[in-house]
């Protein structure tokens, strides 16, 4: 015969007159099961979907444990840790209200909170630290923290940790705990690295699996409404129509993405919603007040990414909305689960695109049936195409679209064929000039076969390396003026006169007229190639060139 009352766990007569208080006669499956092993000492290892009681299947059984003792500065006697803020927030007001007639002190080590105010609380000494990973290692790491003195260890929603990544430092902290401690081992799926983690760091745990892994609570009406349109505005009226079909008291509604949100909230608050937003980019302080005026009825509809939807215990969600379906299957389970919970009716609807249909059949081989459809349904050839389509934003393909175009109209304008061929390495494009692949300054014979120790930008109507010994010169630009003047052809004269005099006989001869210079031919020699046939550019071949 199953227990019955929470008198028959083991518990002390203050927990017990603390749960009367709080208005709780019966134990979920969940605490029958874990809170007698754990009251001995045990290792635990508690399986069981979201919604159950897990929270209290630790925290009672650490209290009892707990009443004797006295904490020590910076010497936490059990640590709890949890995946986020919003969660572990949660547990630590479970702690206060189960134990109101213990005098167990208390430190929440979250990130968005003064680090000094934590310090203080530290350095008077704990008993109960609830930590998510990532700040609890910053106080350790600060030399500001011990975990020697670790009697009880939690960790609650083990596959949330390992959805975020906090698995390393799950490993780094029990390594710093003592061995021999008692571990509480929560989690409501069991994927093979989770189960990798519980044979390292338990001994001989006692498994408790109250309902098949990855299950969804049966107090839990299932909907779903296919939208035969992928456009985001498109599924938001959708919603807005389930919303006013719905008797919704107050509903979460989910998004894949965090941007989403934000552009869901909007659309909610324009339509004249009462909507709030949750969502992992938000300070803390933000998501604390959002969180307190979605259960205390102040905002009734609460758009949120996964960062709501593990583990926290807000009692009355009548509805969830799935706005996009989840990518894995277990987020699903959580998602719902913050419906239906403590024996409560709930119902979850999910909105399902033509590009959701893959996800769609792994939610299906979870739950061991089809879905149930409101509305019209998928016809089978769409459902059979699942998997074939992929979802993204169009944007990317705009903007590449718009790149191409963009590319094809500057060729046509500079005269160059659309796809031209892929040039030879180091070979420059044509330029439109017809000069091979070489530069319209190297396609002069005087331009590369000049002095070494010339200029390197020389005017290009000179002819010839001969010095100007009379005749009439080449007329130049006369932007070229002070380059000419102090070109080496003119130190071959020899007459100082001539250098150092005034400029204006030189700028008289530049300006006269000349002859029309005969047309000139390409030179019948080869070009140095250096390996690059004649797509060389001029500055390698000056620097290939040999010293005569």
């Amino acid at each position: 015969m199953p227990t019955s009352t929470f008198a028959e766990l083991g518990l002390s007569a203050k927990v017990q007159a603390a749960i009367a208080a709080a208005g709780y006669s019966h134990p979920t499956p969940i605490q029958v099961q874990a809170i007698p092993v754990a009251v001995t000492g045990r290792d635990v290892l508690g399986i069981a979907q979201t919604g159950t009681g897990k929270t209290a299947g630790f925290v009672l059984p650490m209290l009892a444990r707990l009443e004797n003792g006295r904490a020590r500065a910076r010497l936490p006697r059990s640590l709890i840790l949890a995946p986020t803020r919003e969660l572990a927030a949660q547990v630590a007001q479970s702690f206060e209200r189960y134990g109101v007639n213990h005098k167990l002190s208390l430190a929440l080590l979250i990130g968005g909170v003064s680090f000094d105010d934590q310090l203080k609380k530290l350095d008077r000494g704990v008993d109960v630290l609830i930590a998510t990973p990532g700040r609890m290692l910053d106080h350790f790491q600060r030399g500001k923290l011990l975990l020697t003195g670790v009697e009880i260890l939690v960790i609650d929603e083990a596959d949330r940790m390992l959805d975020m990544g906090f698995i390393p430092d799950i490993e780094r902290i029990c390594k710093l705990l003592p061995p021999r401690r008692q571990t509480l081992f929560f989690s409501a799926t069991m994927p093979p690295e989770i189960q990798r983690l519980v044979n390292l760091f338990l001994k001989d745990p006692v498994r408790i699996e109250v309902a098949r892994p990855a299950t969804a609570a049966g107090t839990i009406t299932q909907l779903f409404r296919y939208c035969p349109s992928t456009e985001d505005w498109e599924k938001r009226e959708v919603l807005r129509q389930l919303i006013r079909s719905e008797r919704v008291k107050n509903a979460i509604i989910f998004c894949n993405r965090k941007r989403d949100v934000a552009i869901l909230l909007r659309s909610l608050q324009k339509h004249g919603f009462n909507a709030g937003a949750l969502h992992g980019d938000m300070d803390q302080m933000s998501r604390t007040a959002t969180l307190d005026a979605f259960r205390e009825g102040r905002i009734t509809l609460l758009a949120a990414s996964d960062v709501a939807a593990r583990g926290l215990d807000i009692p009355d969600v009548s509805h969830i909305f799935n706005f996009d379906v989840p990518w894995q299957s277990d987020d699903y389970v959580h998602r719902i689960g913050r419906t239906g919970r403590a024996g409560r009716e709930g119902r979850s609807l999910t909105l399902v695109t033509p590009d959701d249909f893959r996800q769609l059949k792994d939610i299906e081989r979870m739950l061991g049936a089809p879905v149930r459809w409101i509305g019209e349904a998928p016809t089978e050839e769409e459902l059979a195409g699942a998997g074939k389509r992929r979802r993204g934003r169009r944007g990317n393909s705009r903007a590449a679209a718009r790149g191409q175009r963009t590319e094809k109209q500057a060729l046509a304008r500079r005269g160059r064929p659309q796809r031209p061929p892929k040039p030879s390495a180091g070979g420059p494009a044509t330029n439109g000039h017809d000069h091979g692949a070489l530069p319209r300054h190297a396609a002069h014979p005087e331009r590369e076969h000049g002095r070494g120790d010339a200029p390197r930008r020389q005017p290009q109507a000179e002819a010839s390396r001969a010095p100007l010994q009379g005749g009439p010169s080449k007329a130049r630009p006369p932007r070229r003026e002070p380059k000419a003047a102090n070109s080496p052809s003119r130190n071959d004269r020899g007459a100082a006169g001539e250098l150092q005099g005034t400029q204006a006989p030189l700028m008289h001869q530049a300006r006269e007229p000349r002859p029309s210079p005969p047309e000139r031919k390409r030179p019948d020699r080869a070009p140095l190639t250096i390996g690059l046939g004649e797509h060389v550019p001029a500055f390698l071949k000056r620097r290939t060139r040999t010293a005569p």
